[in-house]
């Protein structure tokens, strides 16, 4: 549709200016002869060759070459026959314009120079006064102009072509990025919401069936404990995925104000977890907000799944520039061994995989620094720096 609305535009705009050049003509050519001596005499024959010139540009986006033909063999005739300069050579102008700008150099040079020694005829043939050699530079001129015109438009809609294309490319590319981010980004928030729940439930389910069987009265505790857990999760995977089907970011975000809570989750499963806090509370930006809560959710998982142990510490520290998170226990160190970064790679899965890497990538996104190890005095420690925008 959009291409043939362009035709469409095309085709009338040729036609009005084959009709401006058609009435210029037959006006403009009596006057010129008026003033030119010695020419012919303006004749049936003379203003039929305009006509003919300037009808053959209704052609001219079709079928460049065939009106450079027609318009080169009316002007020339028209030259040598006598009658005098006047609009028929804005014609051949548009004639030589259109070949240099609509087709590649070589075959729109062959053309234009075809065109030229046809039209040289006149310079030394010629009814009226022949100019001889000292026409052929004024002559040169009529192809020479326009075709350098029709060359430099032709590589600046080439040029500005491809910018196009380029700018439409690293769009495209961008739009690919940002969707392999945003999965990256859900499958982090889906591993983080769906491992910590899983991990909470299955110790859980381990203690009441510990303690079905001897003491139903505490199992009940425990199953009432997963109840709420998983219900939990379901809630906060639920808002994750409504988020996805959303295009946009969810709300609220998670943040370290949800630290009580997830204490108090965790303290259900089992794991006792003591809580401090260090410099003057401050609302953080809410990307930093989520990635510190995020990896102390993830060490937490990760003390509950492996350490082997009841208890583990959280300090968050505030500061002016800065917010960091230490998360500590005093369970059974991993083997491994220390990145190029000076952090552990660790050897038999704990804080591997998706979970290592989701907190790695989300500290490193926000130009902050994470490190994982084992401590000197025993246990493990988890341990990022977030840098925060000073508050003026």
């Amino acid at each position: 549709m959009r291409g043939n609305g362009w035709r469409g535009r095309h085709a009338v705009s040729d036609a009005v200016l084959a009709l401006v050049l058609l009435v210029f003509g037959q006006l403009a050519t009596g006057l010129a002869g008026d003033n030119q001596p010695g020419s012919m005499p303006v004749d049936a024959l003379c203003r039929t060759l305009i006509v003919l010139a300037a009808l053959a540009l209704l052609l001219r986006r079709r079928a460049p070459v065939a009106t450079l033909v027609v318009v080169t063999l009316a002007t020339s005739t028209y030259l040598v026959l006598g009658y005098p300069y006047g609009p028929i050579l804005l014609a051949f102008l548009l004639a030589v314009y259109t070949v240099a700008v609509g087709m590649p150099v070589r075959p729109a040079a062959l053309a234009s120079g075809g065109a030229f020694v046809v039209l040289l005829a006149h310079v030394f043939t010629s009814r009226g006064p022949a100019p001889g050699w000292t026409g052929v530079l004024p002559a040169s001129a009529w192809v020479v102009v326009p075709f350098a015109v029709g060359v430099v438009v032709r590589v600046s809609r080439e040029a500005a072509a491809r910018t196009r294309a380029e700018e439409a490319r690293e769009r495209a590319e961008q739009g690919r990025r940002q969707a392999d981010e945003e999965r990256l980004r859900i499958a982090q928030e889906v591993h983080d919401v769906v491992g910590h729940g899983l991990a909470a439930i299955s110790m859980q389910a381990d203690i009441a069936l510990h303690l079905l069987p001897k003491r139903p009265e505490q199992a009940e505790i425990a199953l009432t404990a997963i109840s709420r857990t998983s219900r939990e999760a379901l809630d906060e995977l639920r808002v994750t995925l409504g988020a996805v089907r959303r295009g946009a970011e969810r709300e609220p975000v998670p943040g370290l104000a949800r630290l009580p809570a997830l204490r108090d989750r965790l303290a259900g499963a089992g794991l006792a977890v003591d809580l401090r806090l260090a410099g003057g509370l401050r609302e953080l930006p809410a990307a930093v907000d989520l990635a510190a809560y995020r990896v102390v959710q993830e060490a937490l998982t990760n003390v509950l799944r492996h350490a082997g142990v009841a208890r583990a510490e959280v300090t968050v520290a505030y500061r002016a520039d800065e917010v960091t998170v230490e998360v500590t226990d005093r369970g059974v160190g991993v083997p491994g061994r220390l990145d190029a970064a000076g952090d552990l790679e660790p050897a038999d899965g704990r804080s591997g995989g998706h979970g290592l890497a989701g907190m790695r990538e989300r500290v490193t996104a926000l130009g902050g620094r994470l490190s994982v190890g084992p401590r000197s005095d025993g246990g493990f420690r988890v341990w990022a720096r977030l840098p925060v925008e000073p508050s003026p």
